[in-house]
């Protein structure tokens, strides 16, 4: 396998030490607001963000106010972007069933997809703000029935940002409020005298916030380990130089650590698409940031074959995989470690984040290895259940539990069966022996 690297960006020595140091202080921040509450809350908004209002809640006013000042073409817009995500949201929650199935005559066995009760949806608001953020998380939320929906973003220039505020009303949040970062994803989790905490986060952010979540994993659910964005593009000399750069840079404008990665079989493409975002960064208004995660984080990786650049890319596992070649659907069979692929020319990365309807919180870090994206399933926990119809089914299954519980060496279990053998089915079953 001759696999040549014609940009690389940080090492991973130098992205574990920048890890550590996030680390270190979501860290400290968690267990502030876990022990201070409110008053950290408050603090933490108006260091980061200079915001402290009577209530970082919504009221029904405040959240007409807001929606009343977005234009009626964005709010059309957002409409639109709403019904394409339900649309998929609904179909993927239908392929979802409830089952009930007679494994043997009398015994029943199940399975139903219960709502998770209470969810925190970020939708993020440093750079820029979100307001797809808020269609992925809310809305596919409300598709699956969750019955409290709460909802935060940060604050722009000092308030609610209405295009955010109005997604997240429409998209079916029960609870709104303007709190960003840490501070909003720990108090959702944790509580405070005032918010409720709640059993599960989703929704993507910086880095701050993707290591809050992985910290309070286990003290909620979570949706996935959602960091900053990740960007592959995947391409032969059937796509030219323009199209990989600005799907590139078009990415790498999310912020100052976010990986863009060219893979491909062309040396030549490889070379143009250089000089193209060199280009192309001398445009792009969003060039500041742009330019730094492609410095720090960019890479262009030039293979031999196709099976090479195949087994590079699942290697990576990326969040957002742009495949441009002359067999997208080799790829679409072969590919399994991604957090959502784009197959040909006519799509990109952007529909999917805004528009197409397919859901664009998705893996970073290579968790596309063993986690999909955020989608209706996320919010619906699968529960199995039992029961046994007949005292001729009980004896049976429970003489057959009986001898495996003893095979273990537990006896408590085998009584259990033993028991209803003994009732059910009329046989002397000495105490704390197997069943015959």
């Amino acid at each position: 396998m001759t696999v040549s690297y014609l940009k690389v960006g940080k090492t991973a020595t130098e992205r574990a030490e920048e890890d550590a140091k996030v680390r270190s202080i979501v860290e400290a921040t968690l267990k502030e607001i876990e022990t201070r509450g409110d008053a950290a809350v408050r603090e933490l908004s108006e260091r980061f963000d200079k915001f402290s209002p009577g209530s970082f809640r919504l009221t029904g006013s405040q959240i007409d106010a807001a929606m009343s000042k977005v234009s009626a073409r964005d709010m059309a817009d957002i409409r639109f972007a709403q019904a394409q995500i339900r649309r998929f949201a609904e179909a993927q929650k239908a392929s979802m069933r409830d089952i009930e199935v007679e494994t043997l005559p009398g015994v029943i066995l199940g399975h139903r997809n219960i709502p998770v009760q209470s969810v925190g949806c970020y939708v993020p608001g440093g750079k820029f703000p979100m307001v797809a953020s808020a269609h992925m998380s809310v809305l596919t939320a409300s598709v699956a029935g969750v019955p409290r929906i709460v909802a935060a973003a940060p604050p722009q220039k000092g308030e609610p940002h209405p295009a955010i505020v109005a997604a997240m009303h429409l998209a079916g949040a029960h609870e709104i409020y303007v709190l960003g970062g840490m501070q909003a994803v720990g108090a959702m989790a944790l509580g405070t005298e005032t918010i409720k905490p709640v059993d599960m986060l989703v929704g993507p952010g910086n880095a701050f916030v993707a290591e809050a979540k992985r910290q309070l994993y286990g003290r909620v659910g979570i949706d996935l380990f959602a960091g900053p964005t990740e960007t592959m593009v995947i391409a032969d000399e059937t796509v030219d130089a323009e199209v990989c750069a600005t799907d590139l840079l078009g990415q790498a404008e999310h912020g100052y650590n976010s990986p863009a990665v060219l893979v491909t079989n062309s040396r030549k493409l490889a070379q143009e698409t250089l000089s193209q975002i060199d280009r192309l960064l001398a445009i792009l208004p969003t060039a500041e940031t742009a330019r730094i995660s492609w410095q720090d984080y960019g890479e262009i990786i030039v293979c031999d074959s196709y099976e090479e650049m195949l087994d590079v890319a699942n290697d990576i596992a990326s969040e957002h995989v742009q495949v441009m070649t002359d067999r997208d659907d080799w790829f679409l069979e072969k590919m399994h470690s991604y957090g959502a692929l784009f197959l040909g020319p006519r799509t990109n990365v952007a529909n999917g984040d805004k528009v197409i309807g397919t859901n664009h919180t998705l893996p970073t870090r290579k968790a596309g290895r063993y986690t999909g994206g955020l989608w209706v399933g996320k919010f619906l926990k699968t529960h199995s259940y039992q029961k046994i119809l007949t005292d001729a089914a009980a004896a049976e299954i429970g003489a057959y539990c009986s001898r495996l519980c003893m095979l273990e060496g537990f006896v408590g279990h085998a009584e259990q069966a033993n028991v209803r053998v003994r009732r059910y089915g009329g046989r002397n079953v000495p105490y704390g022996q197997a069943a015959e």
